[in-house]
């Protein structure tokens, strides 16, 4: 036991004796990884919001409806400035339990909306969410909206990015002959 204690101290002492070049070798690779590990982890989020800001949203703003209404809508204008087309695939609002794209059709003079499962935005164009046109629904709403609140909304596109939006809430006018043809017979509240 005592010889095993010898041994290992005179492997400790040999081990200060030697230059600390040779000890620090196998520290500085060790270090110089880490430091490689840690500004590539520091660029990442930079990257990623460089690829997030080709999609940009304007003009965001949610209907404002009567206060026992259990359905609104959401509109905007989604520009895409890069070069591959990209989808809006889902929208999310902790106001309503449901929230699905949707897109309205002209079939024989009767207004029809549809759920859709993307949104398409082109390279270099944009989409527009508009009335009668496409647009987020949000339905089973949790409680009354109030003119100027802003409503959270969550998009997320093909790519996987998402992007966490403002929408006032606004009143939209509407016209008779808008409601007159409007068919909800697609719709499942």
């Amino acid at each position: 036991m005592i010889g095993t204690l010898l041994d290992t101290a005179k492997a400790d002492q040999s081990l200060r004796t030697k230059p600390r070049s040779i000890l620090c070798q196998g520290d500085f690779m060790h270090r110089s990884i880490f430091r490689f590990a840690l500004l590539l982890s520091a660029a990442i989020p930079f990257a990623s919001f460089a690829m997030e800001t080709k999609l940009t949203v304007n003009d965001p703003y949610v209907s404002l409806v009567p206060p026992n209404s259990q359905v609104s809508a959401a509109f905007m204008v989604i520009r895409n400035a890069g070069s591959t087309d990209r989808k809006l695939v889902k929208a999310e609002s902790p106001v309503a339990k449901t929230v699905e794209l949707h897109s309205h059709t002209n079939e024989n003079g009767v207004m029809k909306m549809r759920e859709v499962k993307s949104i398409d935005i082109k390279a270099n164009g944009q989409a527009d969410l508009k009335p009668g046109g496409y647009h987020i629904m949000l339905i089973n709403i949790r409680q009354a909206l109030k003119e100027g609140e802003a409503i959270p909304i969550a998009l997320s596109f093909d790519d996987g990015s998402k992007q966490q939006i403002e929408a006032p809430v606004r009143k939209v006018p509407t016209t008779p002959s808008a409601e007159k043809g409007m068919d909800h017979s697609g719709m499942k509240h």
